[in-house]
């Protein structure tokens, strides 16, 4: 008989990751507009603040990952939620832009320690043989609250102002940090001394995630662009079917994630991936760029828990919190360099050929993951 994924624990993480994400969702628009109009900071400026959080984060996500295994993830998990209120209803204060600066560090901050944490108490609760499924099922918090959080976030400017913004982040950072007390810390036995900062045997499967996330990314970065250039009016269409297609396939296919091999699906996946962007680049028509963008969403339907089962699977279980940091450098990584490759490729030549490289990068992280799966075999 399978073991019960949705318990009381499973479901308060869930809920605690979409009031996080949701929450850093409403300072995505809301930064931007405070740093450039009540701080008169400059575009460098406006940059400066908002890179702080994301590259504090990703400098400290190995060092979120050893206090996991040292404190517990569930005790982690709360500290995060706890200092990300703090430091949201801190914003109420800022006079100038070197404040500013300190919080959205602090933010970052707060962002390693929930997130890190968040992916290893989910292999903690959730049951071995179900760890795909649940990371399905987990990651929607991120997609709902990432769409829900900025369109809030421009809600509450428009009907009262920067304040409401604050308190609005906070009071969802303090409902994210209730439901956190509900996520057990188990007892870790383990030397975390003994891992390094980046476990080597997380490299490869890392390398073959970055290169199917990475293109995803770079779609989702000139998807307006491409689009207005094989005849759509705007990517509006496109990157609705492709969030439907990446929700819907989730719900609907969550156990597929734990019935196969996860180096075989992860390798299908990647060709999926890979297959996407390649009718992208070839078939340079609105019906093209949508059909690519449907197959692009079903490959990354299964990439990421195929290789968090991966990755989860290569460290003890007294060591989830670094392989957890590892994964999560790597989904930085992915996120925040796709689109940098496909533009640096595009200003050389063009998107359509960049999407093909990305393609080609996909397609070979497939075939290297495939061989090493029958080898392993």
């Amino acid at each position: 008989m399978a073991q019960r994924l949705l318990t009381p624990a499973f479901v308060a993480l869930t809920l605690a990751e979409l009031a996080y994400f949701i929450a850093v969702g409403i300072m995505i628009p809301v930064v931007p507009l405070f740093t450039a109009g009540s701080l008169n900071a400059g575009p460098v400026g406006v940059g400066v603040a908002v890179g702080a959080f994301s590259l504090t984060a990703l400098a400290l996500r190995p060092i979120a990952g050893r206090m996991s295994d040292r404190l517990g993830s569930g005790r982690l998990f709360l500290y995060g939620g706890i200092l990300f209120t703090i430091v949201a209803a801190a914003h109420l204060f800022v006079a100038n832009y070197r404040a500013l600066l300190v919080l959205r560090v602090l933010l970052g901050i707060a962002e390693a320690m929930f997130f890190v944490a968040g992916m290893a108490a989910l292999a903690d609760i959730a049951p071995p043989d179900r760890l795909g499924e649940a990371l399905s099922y987990n990651s929607l918090g991120l997609y709902l609250g990432i769409a829900i959080g900025p369109a809030l976030g421009e809600w509450l400017l428009d009907v009262g102002s920067f304040r409401a913004a604050w308190i609005g982040a906070a009071c969802l950072g303090l409902a994210a940090s209730v439901l956190a007390v509900k996520v057990p810390s188990p007892q870790r036995i383990a030397d975390t001394a003994s891992v390094p900062l980046l476990p080597g045997q997380l490299i490869a499967p890392g390398l073959a995630f970055l290169a199917g996330l990475s293109g995803a990314a770079g779609f989702l970065g000139f998807a307006a662009l491409h689009a207005r250039e094989v005849g759509l009016g705007g990517a509006g269409p496109v990157l609705f079917v492709y969030g439907i297609v990446v929700i819907g396939c989730r719900l609907l296919f969550a156990k597929l994630s734990d019935r196969y091999q996860p180096a075989r699906l992860s390798a299908v996946a990647l060709a999926l991936c890979g297959a996407g962007l390649v009718v992208m680049s070839a078939w340079r028509m609105p019906a093209g760029l949508i059909a690519g963008a449907t197959v692009l969403a079903v490959g990354i339907t299964f990439l990421t828990p195929a290789f968090f089962r991966i990755m989860m699977s290569r460290l003890p279980t007294g060591h989830r919190g670094a392989a957890a940091a590892t994964f999560s450098i790597f989904v930085d990584l992915g996120l925040g360099g796709g689109p940098v490759v496909v533009g640096l490729i595009a200003r050389w030549s063009s998107i359509a050929t960049a999407f093909a490289v990305m393609a080609g990068l996909a397609l070979i992280a497939a075939t290297l993951t495939l061989a090493n799966a029958r080898r392993s075999r």
